[in-house]
């Protein structure tokens, strides 16, 4: 079998990668960890704030070494991971920026942060660090804050991570989620506004409602798998654009079969009759249409909208 495979050959991608951020304590880590058996590499003492019932294996980052060591230590001895969270990806930057400084100082300006140069290294690294989780076979959610920006006359809601490593983020991922409070309920959107960022590539419900899985006491009262849930959703959606991709090649080959044979304006027209019931998918009318009006001007035939049929031309 060939490298090159059709569009109804591509296989689904099987993992996830997603961004969720919101208010500060609207309950982003403790979601982040509902996602299929995960580790949480956290950055920023996240799991203390989460219960108990829903805490997760967990690397205390305190140093950029330890992030290093830890993902090693999961591609070799946990085959049973899935899920990776990066909470927050923010501070991640804050590991990556002493890491630098401590191993070059020259890249340490005089008031303690990164030099231009430094920043250069740090995007990088961010860069190279999301590239070996892409690859890693495993879902990756990153946790991140909000904050508010002009756009405009707007001011629009985005995740706080540093400089331009948002955008290098936000393009490798299938899912970027705000959360936020409406009235009590917490709630999860997907698709972009003019009033915060979202990404949504498996159709996933513009607005949803997360399910409370601590009440007003602190106790554990639900069950923690909104992300479990998702990745089901995406595999499904995967799994269903694979199909219907399928069936748009089978039924463009039909539909180019049925044309070829046309010969004068009685097939020409019950062709166009067939055409015209047939349940399309994606495209295929207008291509179908196409290929049509194609064929009758090779023949000699126009379609005319007042009979609605073809006639010589």
């Amino acid at each position: 079998m060939g490298l090159i495979k059709k569009p109804s050959e591509i296989a689904p991608k099987g993992t996830i990668s997603v961004l969720v951020y919101g208010e500060p304590g609207i309950g982003k880590t403790t979601i982040a960890c509902s996602a299929p058996n995960p580790v949480l590499y956290d950055f920023d003492g996240g799991v203390q704030r989460i219960n108990g019932a829903h805490q997760v294996p967990t690397v205390q980052i305190s140093c950029w070494e330890d992030v290093n060591a830890a993902t090693e230590e999961i591609d070799r001895e946990m085959p049973w991971v899935q899920t990776l969270i990066i909470d927050t990806a923010g501070k991640m930057l804050d590991y990556m920026s002493a890491y630098i400084i401590k191993n070059n100082p020259k890249m340490k300006k005089f008031d303690g942060s990164l030099s231009l140069q430094g920043y250069g290294v740090r995007k990088q690294m961010f860069v190279d660090f999301i590239n070996r989780l892409a690859i890693s076979g495993k879902n990756v959610i990153f946790v991140a804050h909000e904050k508010e920006d002009k756009r405009g006359e707007e001011w629009v809601k985005r995740p706080e991570i540093g400089g331009s490593s948002a955008a290098d983020l936000i393009k490798e991922l299938d899912l970027v989620g705000y959360m936020r409070a409406i009235g009590k309920q917490r709630t999860i959107a997907f698709n972009p506004t003019e009033a915060y960022y979202a990404k949504n590539t498996c159709s996933l419900p513009e607005v949803e409602a997360i399910p409370v899985v601590v009440d007003d006491k602190g106790d554990a009262v639900g069950t923690n798998n909104y992300f479990s849930l998702v990745v089901d959703r995406y595999n499904q959606y995967q799994i269903a654009k694979q199909r219907k991709t399928a069936d748009y090649a089978e039924l463009m080959d039909v539909i180019e079969g049925m044309i070829v044979e046309c010969t004068d304006a009685e097939t020409l027209n019950e062709v166009l009759g067939k055409l015209g019931n047939i349940e399309h998918i994606y495209n295929s009318k207008l291509i179908a249409g196409g290929l049509l009006n194609k064929k009758a001007a090779e023949l000699g035939f126009k379609y005319d909208k007042l009979s609605k049929a073809y006639v010589n031309a």
